[in-house]
């Protein structure tokens, strides 16, 4: 326990120094090797090559250049009509829409801070021109964005399903209700709030025609989760396979179908996205060492026998697990603590029974909300830089919307089924 102890106190020397994650995870283990040889740096260099020559994996890249260029060819202000073809009109309207659009969006792009990005860039405009406040406005997009990793297709998932070993597509299924029970306590919040400073719903009344008429518009956005989920549950595909369908899916449609995507403007994106994408494969190759270290070291049994001599009760250990993960997530990444968290907590909470898909609902959730509480606070970060609102004005403004999560945490936490109902359903 010594040895891990030292990592973690390297790891967290190097992060406060500011060298970049996956740097930081490689020196603190060699610095560890120095003192602990509990290994070798050829195991450490070997090892970091095997994580990523995985054909799972490819689904990452793949799923995030779908998003970008989903939004790139105007996919994402065709859902923001057709949510607000919905819900626009009732008291609090443009509100409403933005939760869904970005439950919609979050089914395209897999990635919170895309969303916020999408959807906060047209949105927020729209609700300050109807007399929303402008800062209410950016936390309540910075809020709803953390669907993006929850609703299916999402990168955590696929990023906790290749680390643990559990079936991709059996997590897209699982996040499904989570992200409806979500979206339900943000519209609530949102409603409360939406009352009590008089924001009004749009006065235009849109026809069943006029609805009829954005729908088949929007169509082609709508269909993507359903074909991607779809061949995956069908047998067409692999959720690797899947991943380069919506890539093709996504260019073919912006090309071809909307014609608002342009040759040049693909390779924009490509270009734009490759450093952010290679970001994150340096970061997830000595992560998941980390975590194969940690096994090797019996961390997880270590962190089972500390666990059990709390409670024998799987709910209370997992409320004590999700406190541990809400801090986590206000200090690290989704994805480092992921590959670095996953198998361990994992694999001390198997004797208590947790099911491995129902704990990649718990731990995805409580990194969401670590997208809006600081110091890291991605999705408030994105949102500060479409409108200039400072980060810590926006904290102030968001904790309704962080206290919703909270009680929809609790909630996927305490009813398993509320995670296992679908993909056991579909598993008959």
């Amino acid at each position: 326990m010594n040895s891990t102890i030292v990592i973690l106190l390297f790891t967290v020397f190097y992060l406060a120094l500011g060298v970049p994650v996956g740097v930081s995870f490689i020196l603190s283990m060699a610095s560890t090797m120095l003192l602990y040889p509990v290994t070798n740096i050829t195991f450490i260099a070997q090892n970091m090559y095997t994580a990523l020559d995985s054909l799972t994996l490819i689904a990452i890249p793949c799923f995030i250049l779908a998003g970008v260029v989903m939004e790139t060819g105007g996919l994402s202000r065709r859902l923001i009509r057709i949510a607000n073809c919905m819900v626009g009109r009732f008291t609090g309207g443009l509100g409403l829409v933005v939760v869904l659009a970005c439950l919609f969006f979050g089914a395209v792009s897999g990635s919170a801070p895309a969303t916020v990005a999408a959807i906060g860039g047209i949105m927020i405009p729209a609700m300050v021109k109807q007399g929303y406040e402008k800062t209410y406005s950016t936390a309540l997009v910075a809020a709803a964005g953390g669907l993006g990793v929850i609703v299916p297709p999402s990168i955590p998932f696929v990023i906790y399903g290749c680390t643990v070993g559990v079936s991709i597509g059996s997590l897209f299924m699982a996040g499904f209700i989570p992200a409806l029970v979500i979206a339900v306590f943000l519209m609530a919040v949102h409603l409360f709030i939406a009352r009590k400073e008089g924001y009004t719903g749009s006065s235009e009344r849109i026809s069943f025609k006029e609805f009829l008429k954005v729908l088949l518009d929007g169509i082609w956005a709508l269909l993507m989760p359903v074909i991607i989920l779809g061949g995956i549950y069908g047998g067409v595909f692999t959720p690797t396979e899947a991943s380069v369908v919506a890539v093709v899916y996504g260019v073919i449609v912006g090309m071809f179908v909307y014609k608002e995507l342009t040759l040049k403007d693909l390779f924009r994106v490509l270009d734009e996205n490759v450093s952010f994408i290679g970001a994150i494969m340096f970061t997830l190759a000595p992560a998941t060492i980390l975590g194969a270290l940690f096994a090797l070291m019996g961390v997880p049994e270590q962190v089972s026998v500390f666990l059990g001599g709390i409670s024998q009760n799987k709910y209370i250990i997992l409320l004590i697990i999700n406190v541990v993960l809400l801090f986590v997530g206000m200090i690290m990444d989704s994805i480092s603590a992921i590959v670095i968290l996953a198998p361990t907590l994992m694999g001390a909470l198997l004797p208590f029974g947790v099911d491995p898909v129902h704990f990649g609902i718990i731990i995805t959730v409580n990194l969401a909300i670590g997208f809006i509480t600081p110091p890291v606070a991605a999705n408030l970060f994105v949102a500060s830089g479409l409108t200039g609102i400072p980060i810590e004005i926006l904290a102030r403004k968001i904790w309704p919307f962080v206290l919703a999560l909270f009680l929809s945490l609790i909630i996927i936490t305490m009813i398993p089924e509320v995670s296992l109902w679908l993909p056991n359903l579909l598993a008959k």
